[in-house]
């Protein structure tokens, strides 16, 4: 993966198949309207925030306790000028035990510096891998 790419990590106290379930569980840490199914391979979802983002995910990769992957398939970002920046990006969760622990990496492979919505959705990624999604996967709430 290329480093450009906007990535996060951060390591828990669960097992990878507790973060593998806690990541599939959408609608529990994505704020926002989800329509589809978001828990296994070939399943596609709509995510919408009010009029700003509207996007439609395909799982391509769905490995057990090791990895999901979203490719997304369409999107309409309205407050930049591509509304589409999101189109044709993977969205990756890579999941790995470390002394003990459970390591979660993710990576928006295609959102990258030189994109206008990269400031604003790397923003929100943090916010939703490193705030809602650990606190869903280590309390059970986002």
């Amino acid at each position: 993966m290329s480093e450009d790419n906007y990535t996060t990590s951060f390591t828990v106290d669960k097992s990878p198949e507790e973060v593998f379930d806690a990541i599939n569980d959408v609608r529990a840490w994505w704020t926002g309207k989800i329509e589809g199914d978001t828990d296994e391979l070939g399943a596609e979802f709509t995510y919408s925030y009010e009029t700003l983002h509207v996007s439609t995910q395909k799982l391509t990769e769905f490995i057990p306790g090791k990895k999901v992957v979203w490719h997304v398939v369409d999107a309409n970002i309205s407050f930049v000028k591509d509304t589409t920046e999101w189109k044709g990006t993977d969205i990756v969760f890579d999941i790995s035990e470390k002394e003990g622990k459970t390591e979660l990496r993710f990576t928006h492979l295609g959102l990258k510096p030189q994109i206008e919505c990269y400031d604003s959705c790397s923003d929100a990624w943090g916010y939703y891998i490193n705030g809602s999604l650990r606190n869903f996967i280590e309390k059970g709430k986002a």
